[in-house]
């Protein structure tokens, strides 16, 4: 089940727990991928939170949204860049997506295998996906005070095993939301700083959310190839009339007619 775009937007740029979750996870995004000068970059799910630092340079940047949770118009004040789409059927060529961030699109969807297609298709050579799914583990997976709480929650392996099982190769993985999911004050306020020092806890220690980065994999062809090894000359002048007297032959030499 989907969010509603209303619930998403005023969690996010409207409550100070949202705007902390957007901070902590867009600084892991831009960890991993600081810049994407002349890609194209697209969202599905409620990506535009950590969209907003690939608008400068981004050849293209594309914020995709499925019916069922609805649209807005994004950013404020620049030419819009978001789309209402099927979330099996995203109105992009095939392998035309450089970078591809999926948020609250996997966990929400009743059709996630089909999503997983989808992305795979969008995805060009050399592409990366990254997915943010909830802890089943974590602490807000458990709150539906935030949308977290939300759909179904994933174990690292459970997402990376759904992951390959679409083809997909998984490349790193981290972890996010540390801080506790609670408006308070008293926990919001060192919110920043378990944040930066969650950042050299290991990799199994995943918080909150859980951040995969996976590549598109692509299989060789099957069957025995088939090769020629003996080169066959080519013939330029194959069916016309040889000359009657070679052209090496000096002009003096010659009959005359």
């Amino acid at each position: 089940m989907h969010l509603d775009v209303q619930d998403l937007r005023n969690f996010y740029y409207r409550s100070p727990l949202g705007r902390a979750v957007q901070s902590a996870i867009r600084d892991r995004l831009l960890q991993i991928w600081p810049e994407a000068h002349g890609q194209t970059v697209a969202g599905f799910g409620f990506a535009l939170p950590l969209l907003r630092p690939y608008l400068a340079d981004a050849r293209r940047v594309i914020a995709l949204m499925p019916g069922p949770q609805g649209v807005m118009a994004w950013p404020p004040g620049l030419p819009n860049v978001a789309v209402l789409c099927e979330e099996t059927a995203w109105p992009i060529e095939t392998g035309h997506v450089d970078k591809l961030v999926v948020m609250h699109g996997l966990e929400t969807s009743e059709r996630a295998g089909a999503v997983l297609a989808e992305a795979w298709r969008v995805l060009g050579p050399g592409g990366q996906a990254l997915f943010i799914v909830p802890n089943r583990g974590g602490l807000w997976s458990r709150s539906d005070a935030t949308p977290f709480g939300y759909g179904r929650p994933y174990t690292l392996s459970q997402l990376e095993t759904q992951l390959r099982a679409h083809d997909f190769l998984v490349e790193q993985h981290q972890g996010a939301l540390f801080q506790p999911p609670s408006t308070k004050r008293f926990w919001r306020k060192p919110g920043h700083w378990l944040e930066r020092l969650a950042r050299y806890l290991p990799a199994r220690f995943a918080g909150g959310a859980i951040i995969v980065v996976a590549s598109k994999r692509v299989n060789p062809p099957s069957g025995t190839p088939i090769r020629d090894d003996k080169p066959q000359r080519v013939k330029g002048l194959a069916g016309l009339p040889e000359p009657a007297l070679p052209l090496s032959q000096p002009m003096k030499d010659r009959p005359r007619t």
